[in-house]
């Protein structure tokens, strides 16, 4: 068994950044499920697709839900989903945090969302102009 991955963004978001990772790693190694929340959804029906989501992706050792806008309909059905110990929301995705994710398919819960906190945060950084080829 190993967690499940539900990511939940506006429109097509998620699944660009999906098919960006399986591009760069050419597996998922994670049950991955997505929802997208198109400006006029209904976030109810979204609730329920979620929940539905949640149980097939949930073998056993709980699932992993990213998001991402804070305070947006996506977090704010993924905020629904908490379960103590069953579920853990990150919002804020981006490619370095998914890809990390991917990366440690092993990881209990726990450690995985927090690795992709970390995959999310050290993924963004400035490049100094030294950086820049000659």
């Amino acid at each position: 068994m190993s967690v499940g991955l539900l990511i939940i963004t506006h429109d097509d978001i998620g699944r660009a950044l999906l098919h960006s990772a399986h591009v760069a790693l050419a597996d998922s190694p994670l049950a991955t499920g997505m929802i997208s929340a198109s400006r006029d959804c209904d976030p109810e029906a979204l609730l329920q697709q979620a929940r539905t989501a949640l149980a097939r992706l949930d073998t056993g050792d709980g699932v992993l839900v990213l998001t991402d806008l804070f305070g947006s309909t996506p977090s704010n059905i993924a905020a629904r989903l908490l379960d103590s110990g069953r579920t853990r929301v990150v919002t804020g995705i981006n490619l370095p945090m998914l890809i990390r994710v991917l990366n440690y398919p092993q990881l209990e819960l726990g450690a995985l969302a927090a690795k992709a906190v970390s995959g999310g945060v050290d993924g963004v950084l400035e490049m100094p102009a030294a950086a820049k080829e000659p």
